[in-house]
């Protein structure tokens, strides 16, 4: 190969920039994961500040998804034109100022105007991240290197379980937002001046020529041209449905009716809840970085999703029943649920690889958006289930035991239902996903 007679102080700089570029993007990606599920985290604290209902509720909650959502194909298409350095310093500063001013929120109204924007900045940040792996780093490196980048990401869901309810117990939960919002206020100004979009921009060899290989050629056409190929190549589209059906329900289960449920069905207490979901959130990571590595020495994409797709739909069914539970059994189940729930993030390498190689943002970017729509759609969804299935329009107030006593194991059985329904859309989606070998297809 190539890198064998290559300067080493080409490498040692390669190595330098590309980590910096890695670390800085990945920490913005840790907030954006800390602010999706914290409402789970502070639910019962949003009921009493702002008197909301269950649908109110999962309204705000899915304020920042639906914004995610829609800006996820956009995203992919300004990373691809513009870089992503640009595009993370932007959505940085809206994030900054969002989370300010939902910490400040006096009014459910603007607590949903402040999370919206946060989803609005936070919602380039992936994207633009996996465009900058692809860049820095080699194709056989992808899914690991993603694998580790939900792993960092997870790091910020942790943040968003016991430790955000240890300190809202210290302090007021608006204090902590305005924290998080002056941090990433200065994250952004930092990664303008220190990352590069690719090596290139730097002034190194490409990791293709590095292997003695030719660079990849840029896309020819326009960027509704790019967008246009990806949305009418018919294999982008099941990985879509994998991670509306897959990521969807477990994004909302974690960020925000896992807490209610287990406080409400198992009857334990809030603290305890999150020590469940901090077990989800780990196991999606390990097994998000688990599932990469795999998946890249295998050579195989489709196998694994459909083998963790089908064990993900296998751990909702006592969920579905709402059976009451010994912890020695709910722990590891939601460990399980949370593992087995990485089979959607293999899609995003299979998206890049049935695409042009110049259009691997807007791929991702498509693909990313399934599970966005998934949860913002079953976020209020699910409350409007609990909503009609208790009979309750009114807010429950006391935190958890009032939840408890507001929505019942038989309501959370409806609900439950209805995810179980989009895990199984999702299962069913992943026979259809092609099998690439590691290798983009449209290059070969």
């Amino acid at each position: 190969m190539a890198e064998a007679g290559t300067d080493p102080r080409v490498l040692q700089r390669m190595r330098r920039l590309r980590w910096t570029a890695y670390g800085l993007v990945s920490a913005a990606y840790l907030l954006s994961f800390f602010h999706r599920v914290a409402p789970a985290a502070i639910a019962s604290e949003l009921r009493r500040t702002f008197q909301a209902t269950g649908a109110e509720l999962g309204a705000l909650a899915a304020a920042y998804f639906a914004v995610y959502a829609v800006m996820q194909v956009p995203t992919g298409v300004l990373v691809d034109s513009l870089g992503p350095r640009r595009i993370v310093t932007l959505g940085g500063l809206l994030a900054g100022i969002g989370s300010v001013a939902f910490g400040l929120a006096g009014t459910l109204g603007v607590a949903a105007v402040g999370r919206g924007l946060v989803g609005l900045g936070v919602s380039v940040t992936f994207v633009s991240l996996l465009k900058l792996v692809a860049s820095w780093f080699r194709d056989r490196e992808f899914a690991t290197v993603t694998g580790l980048t939900i792993l960092m990401g997870n790091v910020g869901a942790l943040l968003a379980a016991v430790p955000l309810a240890w300190a809202v117990g210290v302090t007021a939960w608006g204090n902590v937002f305005v924290g998080m919002g002056l941090f990433s206020l200065a994250l952004a100004l930092v990664t303008w001046f220190l990352v590069r979009d690719s090596p290139t921009e730097s002034g190194l060899p490409s990791m293709r020529e590095l292997d003695g290989q030719e660079s990849h050629a840029p896309h020819p056409g326009r960027w509704y041209q790019g967008l246009w190929l990806v949305v009418k190549n018919a294999q982008t589209w099941p990985g879509f449905f994998v991670s509306l059906g897959l990521a969807g329900t477990y994004i909302t289960f974690a960020g925000l009716w896992a807490v209610p449920y287990l406080t409400a069905v198992q009857q334990v207490q809030t603290t305890v809840a999150t020590y469940h979901t901090s077990l989800m959130m780990l196991g999606f990571a390990l097994g998000s970085l688990a599932t990469g590595r795999l998946s890249d020495r295998m050579g195989r994409r489709r196998p694994l999703i459909l083998w963790l797709g089908t064990l993900y739909l296998l751990t909702w069914l006592p969920l579905i029943g709402c059976f009451r539970l010994p912890l020695a059994v709910t722990l590891p189940l939601f460990a399980m649920l949370g593992a087995t729930s990485a089979a959607f993030t293999i899609t995003w390498s299979s998206a890049k690889e049935l695409n042009p190689p110049a259009l691997s943002g807007t791929a991702i970017s498509v693909v990313n958006a399934g599970g966005f729509l998934g949860t913002t759609i079953l976020q209020p969804l699910v409350g409007w289930v609990l909503d009609w299935s208790s009979g309750s329009s009114v807010p429950a107030r006391g935190g958890a035991a009032a939840a408890s006593r507001l929505y019942g194991p038989e309501d959370f059985r409806w609900g439950m239902a209805v995810m179980g329904a989009f895990a199984l859309l999702g299962l069913v989606s992943a026979l259809f996903v092609r099998e690439t070998y590691c290798r983009n297809a449209t290059a070969e």
